[in-house]
């Protein structure tokens, strides 16, 4: 029987981005947006808060296009500050690159395993001996993969490692790093 895990956010990643004042490097986006317009050119910022200081800083979203080439269903979610667009925009990987910035999902994101928690315990329960899972992202969430083997099924991550080693914890996916897309792992016991 096939497990379907889901990786889901819980709330918005932290900004990793230097601040000019205190020095902190985290920033907490607010889910408002700036928007500015220079006769037909527009410009539009997603603006963050320091977590130190409190100091803003504008993320830039739009800059010097044409109002004609902006959709305008953008436009309004941006005049009225929407918290789906503020999520949206901080998966784009481009706006990233262009702000030079990276995102921190430390505390941002839970494993939804749908009620199947620690498997390692209806394993031996039922007797089963091998259990098929596959690992949903809702979001673009970089995560290790033995650590979400350690979540979903109760084990700690020096043992999810010891039966990767022995060959009992079998994927197509690398296990080493951090993955962002969907994968699927076997579980031996």
């Amino acid at each position: 029987m096939l497990n379907t895990w889901v990786v889901m956010p819980t709330c918005l990643p932290l900004v990793r981005r230097h601040c000019h004042t205190c020095g902190s490097d985290r920033f907490r986006p607010s889910g408002r947006f700036r928007v500015n317009a220079h006769h037909k050119l527009i410009d539009a910022w997603l603006l963050a808060l320091c977590t130190n200081c409190g100091e803003t800083a504008k993320l830039s979203v739009l800059e010097r296009a044409n109002v004609r080439s902006v959709r305008p269903e953008l436009l309004g979610l941006l005049h009225d500050n929407d918290p789906g667009l503020t999520a949206e925009l901080l998966q784009d990987p481009n706006l990233l690159r262009r702000n030079r910035i990276a995102l921190d999902w430390d505390r941002a994101w839970r494993l939804d395993t749908g009620g199947s928690d620690h498997l390692d315990r209806k394993v031996d329960h039922l007797d089963r001996k091998v259990i098929d899972v596959s690992v949903r992202f809702a979001a673009r969430i970089p995560v290790r993969p033995v650590r979400l083997i350690a979540a979903g099924c109760g084990l700690s991550r020096a043992e999810v490692e010891r039966l990767i080693t022995e060959g009992k914890v079998v994927s197509a996916a690398r296990m080493s790093g951090k993955v962002s897309g969907d994968f699927s792992f076997i579980l031996k016991r």
